[in-house]
Order: structure tokens, then C-alpha cells, then sequence
């Protein structure tokens, strides 16, 4: 795989970049240019990209990986936010017919991911019924959890999603239970996709350098996984609530959130024919537990009660 202008992706290049622009890069942006081209060139190869795949990039930047990309994938679709860095990569990018470039925000709110972007995708997937869906990119760390998180509540689910991310986030995301990064994102995650870390990256590599070390992940959507759950929307509200008071127990948690639509003593006889006792923590509890658990407080509410918690 070949970067294409790497060079654009180096430290000096960037300043001198940003120097004559007479800009900086934008920290609430989350602007935090991945520099080590060799672990630029990682993240790509680990998305293992071909010509059947949609890629969906977040975080333009220089355009460096999106031009990478573009050699061995159907289309790349990337969102920029920053006009200024929009504008660079198409320039950058211009004779390359298989690049849509969105000058757009991924997140119409931390709930909802943009629509006319999913659209995109979608009519890139259209095209062809052999074509797969995948997310590839250095992400700006405020968006990585909503975006992923959110992209699995749709009707187009990636193949799968390697992203760089927070060390933090990363260790949330494979975290087993009775860890103390075991929560609602792991359980999410894990009931649907394949997770592990790929590397783990120093702030170093970076330009300009974050304050905490970051992550490679890698996220294989599993289909056989995701069957388990009826009711997709109902789960992850269930999840949500579940850790919502991660430290109290378990049986005081689930009475508060169906109070009103659910007597103490229903939720007593799910958790006792769940062989579960109410004296413990959500975050005991194991996915395939908790998938099942949720089945169970579904199956008690009438049908227009299970869309939301």
C-alpha cells in the first residue's frame, strides 16, 4: 500500500502547511494529525480495504489517508468539518474520481449522525449489491463514541470500523466484565461487533501532541452476534439505563428505570428466573447475560412501551 503524499502527513510539512495558511490546527476540532507514517500505514492495512468497500472517512485532515484509501477501495466518502482542511484535501485530491468529499459535521447532535451522510453511503452501497460498508479513520476524540456507538443503531451496520481513538475509549470498548472499564459501551459493542486493540500509540506520534495516549481499534460487525437481539433500539436503551448508576445494585436500578410501566415485583421474578439475585452490579454481569435480560423486561412491556426507557 502506498501513502500517496506522505509527505503531506509529516510534522514539518503541517507547520510550514498551517504556517502559510496562517492557521493552526483547531483543538476543539479535535485537529490532531497522525504523523508516524508507518502507523498511518497500519491503520489502513488493518482496515484490510478492497474494491467492493464504501469507506467512510471522519476527519478529512491533509487528506493523506483518504488518498490512500482511494487506491484500493470502490469509493471513500470523508466528512470534514474545517472548511480550511476541506478545501486542502480536495486540492490535493482532485483527479481522483472516487473520493466524495463532504464539507459537513458527522453529528447532527450526540444521538443522531447526519443524515445527508448516511445517504451518501447508502447510494455508494446501492451501486452494487457486492459492495460492503466500512468506516476508516484517525477520529477527533469527542466524536469517536457517538459516531460508533450510533452507526450500529442503523440500518446500514459497518463491516467493520478501525479507527484511532483514545486510549481510554479503547479500553472501554474490549473491556471484560468485573473490569473497571466494563460499562455500557463495552456491552454495546460487544454484543455486535468482533473488538480489539490493535496498538497503542504515544502522544508523540501526533501533531500536535494530545495529553493521553491513543489507540488503533479494530471492530468486525458480527452477524450472528447481532441475531441475538430482537429489538435493537430497546437494547441499547436497557444498556444505557442498566450502568446508568453503575455502583448500585442491580435490582434498585432496573425498578427505577421501568418505575411506572413495571412493579418491583415483576422486576423480583425476572431476576429470580434469571438466577440472578438483586444484590449485585450490572457490571458483573456478562453480555450474553445481559442480551438475555433484556429479553426478558422487553417481553413484559406492551409493544408501544419498548421503543424507548
Amino acid at each position: 500500500m502506498s501513502l500517496g503524499s506522505s509527505n503531506n502527513q509529516t510534522r514539518t510539512y503541517l507547520m510550514k502547511r498551517f504556517e502559510t495558511l496562517g492557521v493552526h490546527p483547531r483543538g476543539k476540532l479535535g485537529q490532531n494529525f497522525l504523523i508516524d507514517l508507518n502507523l498511518l500505514h497500519l491503520l489502513h492495512q488493518s482496515a484490510e480495504l478492497d474494491k467492493n468497500d464504501v469507506v467512510l472517512e471522519v476527519g478529512t485532515g491533509t487528506g493523506s489517508l483518504t488518498g490512500a484509501m482511494a487506491q484500493e477501495a470502490a469509493v471513500v466518502v470523508t466528512v470534514e468539518v474545517d472548511s480550511i482542511m476541506h478545501e486542502m484535501a480536495k486540492q490535493e485530491h482532485w483527479d481522483k474520481d472516487n473520493i466524495r468529499f463532504l464539507f459537513a459535521d458527522i453529528l447532527e447532535n450526540k444521538n443522531r449522525l447526519n443524515r445527508h451522510v448516511l445517504d451518501v453511503v447508502r447510494e455508494e452501497l446501492n451501486r452494487s449489491p457486492e459492495r460492503r460498508f466500512k468506516l476508516c479513520a484517525n477520529l477527533p476524540y469527542q466524536i469517536a463514541t457517538p459516531l460508533m456507538s450510533n452507526l450500529l443503531l442503523t440500518d446500514i451496520p459497518p463491516y467493520s470500523m478501525t479507527v484511532t481513538i483514545q486510549k481510554e475509549v479503547g479500553d472501554r470498548i474490549v473491556a471484560k466484565p468485573g473490569k473497571k472499564d466494563y460499562g455500557a459501551l463495552a456491552v454495546w459493542m460487544q454484543a455486535q461487533c468482533d473488538c480489539r486493540i490493535v496498538r497503542i500509540m504515544p502522544p508523540s506520534v501526533f501533531w500536535p501532541r494530545p495529553k493521553v495516549d491513543s489507540a488503533i481499534v479494530h471492530l468486525k460487525y458480527n452477524s450472528k452476534k447481532r441475531d441475538r437481539i430482537p429489538n435493537l433500539t430497546f437494547f441499547h436503551d436497557f444498556v444505557r439505563a442498566l450502568f446508568f448508576h453503575r455502583r448500585k445494585y442491580i435490582r434498585s436500578v432496573l425498578c427505577s428505570a421501568f418505575k411506572g410501566r413495571l412493579g418491583k415485583e415483576t422486576v423480583d421474578m425476572i431476576l429470580e428466573e434469571s438466577r440472578l439475585t438483586g444484590e449485585i452490579r450490572a457490571e458483573t454481569l456478562s453480555v450474553r447475560e445481559i442480551i438475555a435480560l433484556s429479553e426478558k423486561f422487553r417481553k413484559c412491556l406492551p409493544e408501544d412501551q419498548q421503543s424507548l426507557l
